[in-house]
């Protein structure tokens, strides 16, 4: 707590954000449904002032509002963007166990051989900002295909598409300057699963390699694979600000004219 907030107290659904257990609205729930006990005694009320030295529990663990740490990895192949795995496969966990004393978990998903940025954080409630589709949070992948993207299926991507689960959009795309035509550079918002890779093969293309280039604005320039590093409080600032429905206001959820 700040020192204004060990003097004042804090509200109970922000101090169950900070903790990273969930969003504030999600943490209104929790304090509704008699899921949050302080010292010991079940507490519904939703304005309620957690008080320096008082003592707040969730399904029997202790919450600690602990500094916030964000990271920026640039995830290998090969990792699970997961906390832990039963078959004791590497995660990304392994790459980023002496970064921080904190409890982090990954932001969004990436999926074994896929590769690139990835956010880990223990700030739940940014977590569930960037993570929820409605922020429209925008993704930057370089796809590497089997064979070249003809011109005809090159128009097709550029319209909607229908999925299984859906109809997805890309943002933008076009060829990787430099590259042959196997080289595909994408934008787009979905997060769902393996959404690049099965919008490819929809059109009988296999992508060979993948990597996300950028998410939310973060980049991994100058960040080498397997590695990280800290951001800091200013590239943080996008995110802090809110707008009337309370969403931030980063500039990154704009989209870009198609060409």
């Amino acid at each position: 707590m700040s020192t204004e907030e060990q003097r004042e107290g804090i509200r109970l659904n922000k101090f169950i954000a900070n903790a990273g257990v969930c969003s504030r609205r999600e943490a209104d729930k929790l304090i509704e449904a008699g899921l949050i006990k302080i010292d010991g005694k079940v507490v519904k009320e939703m304005g309620y002032k957690v008080q320096y030295g008082e003592r707040v529990e969730y399904k029997g663990e202790l919450l600690s509002t602990e500094k916030k740490v964000y990271i920026l990895l640039n995830k290998p192949k090969d990792f699970l963007t997961t906390v832990s795995d039963d078959r004791g496969r590497k995660t990304v966990m392994d790459l980023v166990k002496n970064a921080a004393k904190e409890r982090l978990y990954p932001v969004g998903r990436l999926d074994r051989n896929t590769t690139g940025v990835l956010l880990m954080t223990n700030d739940g409630e940014l977590a569930q900002r960037l993570a929820h589709p409605s922020y429209n949070i925008k993704k930057v992948y370089h796809a590497v295909l089997d064979k070249k993207l003809s011109h005809e299926d090159f128009l097709k991507l550029q319209q909607p598409i229908e999925l299984e689960d859906g109809t997805i959009t890309l943002d933008d795309i076009d060829y990787v300057e430099g590259e042959g035509k196997t080289h595909i550079g994408v934008e787009i918002h979905s997060g769902k699963n393996r959404i690049v890779r099965r919008i490819f093969e929809h059109f009988n293309y296999e992508v060979v390699r993948l990597d996300r280039v950028m998410f939310a604005g973060f980049t991994k320039k100058d960040i080498p694979r397997g590695k990280y590093r800290f951001l800091t409080e200013k590239e943080l600032i996008p995110f802090r600000k809110k707008d009337k429905k309370g969403k931030p206001k980063s500039g990154n959820n704009k989209k870009r004219k198609k060409k």
